[in-house]
């Protein structure tokens, strides 16, 4: 959270960056960013990173309504409201297609043999999430069983997702995760990707602990509560099939996001 200005500025800074390391193609990729606790930040559709301008950055908010901007939000933005929804932490997120480690997101192969020490400082760990068809309401669903337990998601036949306690910090993070799996591939090539032992990942996460970030356990994975309207949507696809109306959805939906929070 901070000046929307300065806000402004940062996005625009992390999309040049992007595309001028080749991590985002054509109009590729997006960015958003905490504003406040009503309102974000969000790239719009249809523009290249790298060539924004801060008019064409729109603020949102938490549900995805519009609140200013003349451009339409990107239709990946039901993805950045499920990451936030999730990871209170997180203040910003940036989705790239960073070539190598979406190689390995295209490929099905995992980056989540720690080898070294910059993945448990930088990322906590990388997560390999199952494949959801872009835009959908399958991405989200996706992202969110595995960013409560991560800061970098490689999104199957997709890209990835990296999230931070700013905007250059979640961009960061996507340089990181692109550089691990350019030395992961040439260490695999090689034949030896020299894995560190349960007792050095443990040093590295209680260093990473005194740094004050978060240390993800395997124990939190896929714990965020899905949001409001996925619950009721697949609420209403069995109400459907038991012929129930839609007061009675209203008070289910409520039931359940009840019992979620409560649990």
């Amino acid at each position: 959270m901070g000046n929307e200005a300065e806000l402004r500025k940062e996005i625009i800074e992390a999309g040049r960056r992007l595309y001028e390391k080749d991590f985002v193609a054509s109009n590729d990729g997006n960015i958003s960013v905490r504003l406040n606790d009503r309102e974000l930040l969000i790239t719009p559709t249809g523009v290249s990173k790298g060539f924004m301008t801060p008019d064409q950055i729109l603020k949102v908010d938490y549900d995805g309504n519009l609140i200013s901007g003349f451009m339409k939000p990107t239709s990946e933005m039901k993805m950045h409201l499920a990451v936030f929804h999730c990871r209170n932490d997180v203040q910003a997120i940036v989705h790239a297609h960073p070539p190598t480690a979406t190689g390995f997101a295209v490929a099905g192969e995992s980056l989540d043999k720690i080898s070294l020490p910059e993945v448990v400082y930088n990322l906590g760990q990388i997560r390999l999430s199952e494949y959801a068809t872009p835009t959908t309401e399958e991405v989200p669903a996706s992202v969110a069983k595995h960013i409560t337990c991560s800061d970098a998601v490689l999104l199957a036949n997709h890209g990835a997702i990296t999230v931070g306690s700013n905007v250059m910090d979640a961009y960061y993070k996507m340089e990181t995760l692109e550089a691990v799996a350019r030395i992961t591939l040439v260490a695999r090539t090689l034949g030896n990707e020299n894995v560190l032992s349960e007792e050095q990942k443990q040093v590295l996460y209680t260093i990473r602990e005194k740094m004050g970030k978060p240390v993800f356990t395997e124990a939190e994975c896929g714990t965020c509560s899905l949001p409001k309207e996925d619950v009721a949507s697949a609420v209403e696809q069995t109400a459907g099939k038991l012929n129930i109306g839609s007061k009675e959805i209203d008070v289910i939906v409520d039931t359940i996001l009840d019992y979620i929070k409560s649990s």
